[in-house]
C-alpha cells in the first residue's frame, strides 16, 4: 500500500486540529491547569481524548497544514479551547473573590497559601473555598462534562476559518463581569454579619472608651466569621454550583 504526501497530511490534519483545541482546553480548564499537574500529564490526556472522539468528528477541510490558512486554523483552534477553559476559571476565580472578601473583613487577610492553580498567595479561607468548590466539581461530574461539550462544539463550531465569530467573543467578555456579581453573592451574607459586629464594636469604644476594642474586636470577630461560614457554607456550595451551571449553558448557547 502506498500513500501519497497529500492522503498523509490529511490524516494528520484529522488528528492535529482536534488535538489542538483539546490541549488548549486541558491547559486552560480549572484542576489539569494547575502547576502541580505536569505538562506531561496534560499532553497525554489531551491525546486520548483525542484518539477517543477523531474518529466520531465530521471531515476536516481540504487545507494544507502547513500552510497560512492551515496556520490560521491551528491558531483558531487554540483559541476556541482556551476561551472555553477560561470560561470556566471564572467561576473559579469568583469563589476565591468571595474568599478573600470574607477573610479581609475577618482579618484574616495576613494568613495566606500559595494557590496551586494560579501560583499566587491568596488567604486561608479563599484556599479553603477553593478545595470545596474543586471537589465538588469533580462529584458532579464537571470535568466530563466539559469534555462532553468540547466534543459536541467540533460539530457546532467545526474546524474552518469563519468558525470563531465576533458575537461569541463578545457574549463571553460580557458574561465575564458576573464573577464580581457571583463573588460577592457568595461574601454578602458574612459581610454584612461581620459589618454589623464592628459597627457595635464601634459604638462601645465611643461609650467606654478605656476599653480596648482590638484585644476584643479580634477574637469575636474571628470566632463569629468561623461560625458563619460554617452555617453559610451549604448555601455557598449551592450557589458556585448554579454559577458552575451557567458556565455550561454559556458554552451551550456558543453550540448553535
Amino acid at each position: 500500500m502506498r500513500f501519497s504526501e497529500t492522503e498523509l497530511l490529511q490524516v494528520a490534519a484529522r488528528f492535529l486540529w482536534p488535538f489542538l483545541r483539546i490541549g488548549a482546553l486541558f491547559i486552560a480548564i480549572p484542576l489539569f491547569s494547575s502547576h502541580s499537574v505536569p505538562m506531561r500529564v496534560r499532553t497525554l490526556l489531551a491525546f486520548a481524548v483525542t484518539v477517543v472522539i477523531a474518529p466520531t468528528l465530521p471531515a476536516m477541510p481540504p487545507v494544507a497544514i502547513f500552510s497560512v490558512p492551515g496556520l490560521l486554523i491551528g491558531i483558531q483552534q487554540v483559541l476556541i479551547g482556551l476561551l472555553f477553559g477560561f470560561i470556566l476559571n471564572l467561576v473559579f476565580a469568583a469563589i476565591v473573590f468571595g474568599g478573600q472578601s470574607i477573610a479581609y473583613n475577618m482579618g484574616l487577610g495576613f494568613a495566606s497559601l500559595i494557590d496551586p492553580q494560579s501560583g499566587v498567595q491568596v488567604p486561608v479561607i479563599a484556599q479553603f473555598y477553593l478545595i470545596l468548590a474543586t471537589l465538588l466539581f469533580l462529584m458532579l461530574d464537571g470535568h466530563l462534562m466539559v469534555i462532553q461539550l468540547v466534543a459536541e462544539s467540533f460539530r457546532a463550531i467545526p474546524v474552518d476559518l469563519a468558525a470563531l465569530s465576533r458575537e461569541r467573543i463578545w457574549d463571553v467578555s460580557i458574561w465575564s463581569s458576573r464573577l464580581f456579581v457571583a463573588g460577592v453573592l457568595l461574601s454578602l451574607p458574612l459581610v454584612s454579619a461581620l459589618l454589623l459586629v464592628n459597627l457595635g464594636f464601634g459604638v462601645a469604644s465611643r461609650s467606654a472608651p478605656q476599653l480596648n476594642i482590638f484585644s476584643v474586636g479580634f477574637p469575636v470577630t474571628l470566632l463569629l466569621g468561623l461560625l458563619l461560614i460554617w452555617v453559610t457554607l451549604p448555601n455557598v456550595m449551592n450557589l458556585f454550583a448554579g454559577f458552575l451551571s451557567q458556565s455550561y449553558q454559556l458554552i451551550s448557547q456558543m453550540l448553535p
